[in-house]
């Protein structure tokens, strides 16, 4: 008998929340790797419950099990890379940090985003979550994904006012970021896209329409592209270039299973 096939492939393991409806967080992104080519291990932080309209709950994760998940799968399979996407308090960040610095030759990508307006959350500061963030996960991040108003509101909150810098882009940088990704960033007065800025290097743009689906997580797809192409060990430069186009055409199409968002038809990919 032949002996069993071993993969040689790096591949992505991404940390997020499991979306029961299957339209964004971890469903998704595991079939969004599968259409690029690439196997996702994924690390469930939290659960949601909800529907194609909206969260209703949010039940985390103890940061026990999330540790031990993660290590099984980072000590059993060869991954390239990782995914942390949003997080909603300092004790699941604090493992998560302690994880990536464990394995710190991965390249990680973070995506920071706003949390929902849930009950479940009202028991956390979100002051201290995202100082969490910021202090323990963006100096470890090669990627840092980011809608552009956000580091403006924090900075408008003295909550990146430890680096000393003016521009609050520049403030993540300072915290350790290798490269930010800005989305929904002002190009021009009636044009908005991608603007990538980079430690030590002048920032590039590219003009990118918001999706007219996945418009509320559409940092989140471009994040889950990335992962997959740096676990391929792509430039990070090459790597957001052919995020937007992949990202492009995945979100061209579309079918409308509930009452709310429609959600990606991976058939058609």
């Amino acid at each position: 008998m032949a002996p069993p096939l071993v993969s040689t492939l790096s591949l992505p393991l991404i940390f997020g929340s499991f979306d029961p409806s299957g339209a964004s967080n971890l469903p998704v992104d595991a079939v969004i790797c599968a259409r690029l080519g690439m196997h996702a291990g994924s690390v469930v932080t939290a659960i949601h419950v909800q529907d194609t309209s909206g969260i209703e709950s949010i039940q985390r994760l103890s940061p026990e099990l999330i540790d031990d998940q993660a290590r099984c799968l980072l000590e059993d399979m060869a991954i390239g890379a990782l995914k942390i996407g949003p997080q909603y308090d300092p004790e699941t960040i604090a493992v998560l940090a302690q994880i990536a610095a464990d394995y710190s030759t991965l390249p990680l990508v973070l995506h920071l985003a706003a949390p929902p307006p849930v009950p479940d959350l009202d028991d956390l500061d979100p002051e201290d979550t995202l100082g969490a963030l910021l202090d323990l996960l963006v100096p470890q991040a090669r990627m840092v994904i980011v809608d552009a108003a956000l580091p403006e509101q924090w900075a408008s909150q003295g909550l990146l006012s430890s680096t000393g810098a003016d521009d609050p882009i520049q403030a993540l940088l300072e915290l350790g970021a290798d490269h930010v990704l800005c989305s929904n960033t002002a190009l021009s007065p009636d044009l908005n896209g991608l603007s990538l800025h980079s430690q030590d290097q002048a920032s590039r743009r590219w003009p990118w329409a918001p999706p007219l689906i996945r418009a509320h997580d559409s940092d989140s797809l471009l994040a889950t592209i990335l992962t997959c192409r740096l676990a391929q060990g792509l430039d990070p430069v090459m790597a957001v270039q052919q995020a937007i186009a992949t990202a492009t055409t995945m979100t061209e199409h579309s079918f409308h299973p509930g009452m709310g968002q429609h959600i990606l038809h991976h058939a058609a990919l």
